[in-house]
């Protein structure tokens, strides 16, 4: 999602005379865009907001100006935090506002601008659409946000706080983005959301439209080749998605569905609603449709409370469930959540062994993942060229990364790959049959 926004940001720039570089000390104006799900995040937005500082006064000393905004989750949780501790920063952002900037950026003579307010207008009616040559040094997958916010409320979490309730954008919005950006180049989309399975966008005659009807719809848009989606809740797993993980091809077999814990006690502390075998009878449905679907989840380690009996509940469902990928993090206390009220807050050093318990069992469950991938013919998207001279590299379906030797030409077309290979981050393999 921040990614997402990042782009957005530059595009609404654009028409001010903006454009992006990928030398700091050359810029005339510096955007953090930042997020607030843990501390270290929100922590290093201060530390880097002293390295841009001092940028911005040697640019000073030179007679060149440079402005400083921070937009994003922290810039909407501690706005006013920002320029007491920072005086060097021009103005601050929240991720509902930043269609703003240019009018904010026009008007700082008046002194630093806080702009954090949940406004009444949809930034997306007034975000121009990005020029086709933008797009496509982008490269050939794009991200789309199709909802933002959350109404879960899950005690560890600030996201409702900092992007909001749920809503969805109006199909028709969607579909004109989305045919943008293949008539610029793009080949795969993900459509993002926090809880983006919560979709419930309105079409033209004002029905609520599911997600599993918003990719039926944009898998019919020319030249789209492929399409994901991130990140879902269990709750809003419907019948409708899981049954179009097998009757839409557009539509990658992977499913990123965070669980935070395989703990009962500990999902009601998180306020989940939900319990571990909800979960994993979930996944069982979601398996009965789409057998080869590539699982990957969230979890939570050290959260208040948790003991080592509900530690080995949630390695036991690692192990249960068979993850291809996961994602690890130590809870953090969030400001304002009842997390962060919570007794029997875990000590650091018990998290972090928790977590490398944690992440030694998905390691080498990854590897084994990405071996059974070893001599299958696989079709790859092919995004962008390798590391190397001579290589270019793309995924499989699974989100799998690949690299092979091949020609530049077939960067935005899928081939068959014969995998040959496992490496620590990407896959290994050779171009087989007809090459388009």
């Amino acid at each position: 999602m921040n990614a997402y926004d990042a782009t957005r940001m530059a595009d609404v720039l654009a028409p001010e005379g903006y454009d992006e570089t990928t030398d700091i000390a050359q810029a005339d104006l510096v955007v953090l865009n930042t997020c607030h799900i843990r501390e270290r995040a929100a922590e290093k937005v201060f530390s880097e907001l002293g390295k841009v500082r001092e940028l911005k006064e040697e640019r000073a000393k030179n007679g060149q100006e440079m402005k400083i905004a921070v937009a994003g989750c922290v810039a909407q949780a501690e706005g006013a935090e920002i320029i007491r501790r920072q005086k060097a920063v021009d103005l601050v952002v929240g991720p509902q506002s930043y269609h703003r900037l240019p009018e904010m950026l026009r008007t700082l003579e008046a002194g630093a601008r806080i702009e954090t307010d949940f406004p009444i207008e949809d930034k997306f009616d007034h975000l121009a659409p990005p020029k086709p040559e933008k797009v496509a040094s982008r490269g050939i997958s794009s991200f789309l946000t199709i909802q933002e916010g959350c109404d879960k409320f899950c005690t560890f979490c600030v996201v409702p706080y900092t992007r909001g309730a749920e809503t969805s954008r109006p199909i028709s919005k969607i579909m004109d983005e989305a045919r943008h950006l293949v008539a610029s180049g793009v080949r795969e989309l993900t459509l993002l959301g926090q809880n983006v399975n919560a979709f419930h966008g309105l079409d033209e005659n004002g029905h609520s439209v599911s997600l599993a009807a918003l990719t039926a719809r944009l898998a019919e848009i020319p030249g789209l080749l492929r399409l994901r989606y991130m990140t879902s809740h269990p709750n809003d797993m419907q019948d409708d998605l899981i049954e179009a993980h097998a009757s839409q091809p557009a539509l990658m077999p992977f499913l990123h569905l965070p669980v935070q814990s395989g703990s009962d006690r500990i999902l009601q502390a998180m306020n989940r609603k939900h319990t571990a075998q909800q979960y994993v009878d979930l996944i069982a449905r979601v398996r009965s449709v789409r057998p080869d679907i590539a699982l990957s989840s969230d979890f939570i380690v050290g959260f208040p409370d948790e003991t080592e009996e509900d530690f080995q509940a949630t390695l036991n469902l690692i192990k249960n469930i068979n993850f291809g990928s996961s994602y690890f993090f130590k809870y953090s206390i969030r400001p304002g959540t009842p997390g962060a009220e919570m007794e029997h807050q875990i000590p650091e050093d018990v998290k972090s062994e928790r977590l490398r318990r944690l992440q030694e069992l998905a390691d080498g469950m990854r590897y084994a993942y990405n071996e059974t991938a070893v001599g299958q013919v696989m079709p790859v998207l092919f995004e962008k060229k390798g590391r190397y001279p001579g290589q270019i590299a793309g995924k499989t379906p699974y989100l799998q990364a690949v690299q092979v030797d091949g020609p530049d030409s077939i960067i935005g077309c899928i081939a068959d790959v014969l995998i040959t290979e496992t490496r620590t981050n990407s896959l290994m393999g050779s171009l087989v049959g007809e090459i388009p």
